[in-house]
């Protein structure tokens, strides 16, 4: 039973992205509630004795639909960057060292690439031997 659920986990179809997706969902929720209910203030404070929050108001004092929310903003990227790192280190790096183990590089730097001399298309591999893109003979690259 375990054998079959682990291979279930390391399938790369779309039911493993869909619970991917889920994941990210609920990292999702949960930063978003540490910035609106901890960073937020804390940026919002920084403007000191303004009702609305660190920013710009555009219309009649005290309106907030014409207000410009800075403090919003720098939540949105705090919350951004938050995000992006829990994703990085909670899914993207123990899935490297899982396809790792099974002799399986994801996320791996690209295979390096040469241009073609005629056309300046720059995405060929090493060993072509003929552009993709103007179909003049290049020289393979000896390694």
């Amino acid at each position: 039973m375990l054998k079959g659920f682990k291979n279930f986990l390391l399938r790369g179809d779309v039911v493993v992205i869909a619970i991917g997706l889920i994941v990210a969902t609920a990292f999702s929720t949960l930063i978003k509630s540490f910035t609106d209910n901890v960073i937020t203030p804390l940026v919002n404070r920084a403007e000191g004795k303004h009702p609305l929050g660190l920013g710009v108001q555009l219309g009649a004092s005290g309106n907030s639909s014409t207000f410009l929310n800075f403090g919003n903003f720098i939540s949105a990227i705090i919350y951004f960057v938050i995000f992006m790192a829990v994703i990085y280190f909670v899914i993207v790096i123990p899935y490297k060292s899982i396809s790792a183990k099974r002799g399986v590089v994801v996320f791996g730097s690209p295979d390096p690439v040469r241009a073609c001399p005629a056309c300046l298309s720059d995405d060929l591999p090493l060993a072509a031997t003929k552009c993709r893109y103007c179909g003049s003979d290049i020289e393979p690259v000896t390694t």
